[in-house]
């Protein structure tokens, strides 16, 4: 009887935040704070707004980059600095621009996510401390004290901030603790190929964090000027309000639950909305109340399904074509790779300087046989999307569709496909034939390819040679990693799943 009893308690609190947690309270919850967002973006302009994945994508209807900072990496005795998920072009954005804001939020009893507290503060100071290095090592390692004048001949010379900068409600112990392990970390960085030199003639500062949430006292009329700080800011926003606030709102129309965090886990809520579709139709879901608010959602996501049905498959998202320049790693000198996602895309753009080409991100959805237009100079596509694309190729053996599922719902689907994966990348490359890789997303499974093909059939210069040094030598984690460091350099937005894919 009294499990009995436990079970129906359980079951009734279920209930509640199963009515609590719906539609349009998370909707209604994420535009109220979206609201603070914005003004916060009106005290630095300047400074590009970036969207920690997932949640902080809900949280502005334009974004100017996206990042990936997992909070798992920040959590006590499990902190962590991972060179999967290096976000390079975060910190070269920031070196840019004079900073940058990252937006995020959290459903657990916090002002800040695990990823803002801490994830965040021990890449900033990993970062600091391998370009302090790299700058030492280039200067003779006479000083810390460093001069950028062949940089720019208007900055003057600065002590590089090293030390780990981590907000107040982390307590002392665990400082040390994330302290003792920073040396490693660097270490980590620099073995794993990444280019620091980029990063340390981009930044003429030191990265350095800054927290503002709702409860944030800020004077308006003493916001200081980024330029004027001896860091580059790197300012931390969480959305939402902490879960300890009064959450049922009232308007003249209808009663709402305010839920912190509600762009959280987007699949037990959204009910296939999107952020794109969600900011394209925001005033009129909010405005519709709780009771119209389902069915709304409903019709808007058929609506974009059978419009892009209508247009063909899905398009690439973002498609990296690593040419690789004098100065740069040899990795893919002689047959490229490229790797890309069936989702949303637009147009093509240019990095001249590097040799870099890939097609830009919008929500515009491109026909198969665009798909194939776009993919300019592509002998040979292996598709592990779920779905098929009709592609016109020369040669109809220059096409493998290996419908691979993600590894929540096979995770041994990639593993059973990957011999056949690598066998036709070595018969295409083999005769000196160009290879796109794809998948739904191009953040995971297709990078796992990329990333098996590199190991398979490269050698550590870079160079084809169909697996003579790999079937002699084997490879180590580090070579894995500085390979996956690579790819990550071009498909930034590569998001590897690190534990069921053997990338911890």
């Amino acid at each position: 009887m009294e499990n009995e009893a436990k079970l129906s308690i359980y079951r009734a609190a279920r209930t509640i935040k199963r009515k609590e947690n719906t539609v349009y309270n998370a909707l209604r919850s994420i535009y109220e704070d979206s609201i603070f967002v914005g003004e916060i973006s009106q005290l630095w302009p300047q400074l590009p707004l970036v969207a920690n994945l997932r949640c902080g994508l809900w949280y502005s209807p334009k974004f100017h980059s996206t990042c990936y900072f997992k909070s798992t990496d920040g959590h006590n005795n499990n902190w962590s600095f991972s060179t999967s998920r290096l976000n390079f072009h975060i910190a070269l954005l920031a070196g840019q621009k004079g900073g940058c804001r990252i937006v995020d939020s959290t459903r657990r009893g916090k002002r800040f996510p695990d990823s803002m507290s801490k994830t965040i503060p021990i890449w900033t100071c990993v970062l600091n401390r391998s370009i302090s290095n790299y700058l030492n090592n280039n200067n003779d390692g006479s000083s810390m004290e460093v001069s950028f004048g062949s940089l720019d001949t208007e900055q003057k010379s600065v002590d590089w901030d090293c030390s780990l900068h981590l907000p107040l409600w982390v307590s002392g112990t665990e400082k040390a603790a994330i302290e003792e392990r920073l040396e490693g970390w660097t270490r980590d960085l620099e073995a794993s190929g990444a280019d620091i030199a980029a990063l340390a003639s981009c930044l003429k500062k030191p990265l350095r964090p800054l927290w503002i949430s709702q409860k944030t006292v800020i004077w308006i009329n003493e916001v200081p000027d980024y330029d004027s700080w001896d860091f580059t800011p790197i300012i931390l926003v969480s959305a939402s309000l902490p879960s300890g606030v009064p959450q049922h709102r009232t308007t003249s129309e209808f009663s709402w639950n305010y839920i912190p965090g509600a762009g959280d886990d987007e699949e037990s809520w959204a009910r296939g909305l999107s952020p794109y579709l969600f900011w394209n139709h925001a005033y009129d879901l909010i405005s519709s109340g709780p009771d119209l608010c389902n069915q709304k959602v409903a019709d808007m996501v058929e609506k974009d399904r059978v419009y892009r049905a209508q247009r063909g498959q899905n398009a690439p998202q973002i498609t990296a074509k690593p040419s690789i320049s004098e100065s740069s790693p040899n990795f893919l000198s002689v047959d490229p790779l490229l790797c890309s996602d069936l989702s949303n895309l637009n147009v093509s753009c240019s990095d001249e300087e590097s040799g870099i080409y890939w097609l830009g991100s919008t929500n515009l959805a491109l026909s198969s046989s665009q798909v194939a237009e776009n993919a300019t100079n592509v002998d040979c596509i292996l598709n592990c999307d779920q779905r098929s694309i009709t592609v016109h190729l020369p040669e109809a053996e220059a096409y493998l569709h290996l419908p691979i599922l993600n590894s929540k719902f096979d995770r041994f689907s990639l593993f059973n496909n990957l011999s056949s994966a690598v066998s036709f990348a070595k018969s295409k490359l083999t005769n000196g034939r160009t290879l796109l890789v794809s998948c739904h997303d191009g953040e995971d499974i297709s990078v796992c390819i990329c990333l098996a093909i590199l190991i398979s059939l490269y050698n550590d210069e870079g160079s084809f040679d169909g697996g003579k040094s790999f079937s002699e030598t084997g490879i180590t984690k580090s070579e894995m990693r500085r390979r996956l460091v690579y790819i990550c350099k071009f498909a930034i937005k590569a998001r590897p799943s690190r534990v069921k894919y053997g990338f911890k």
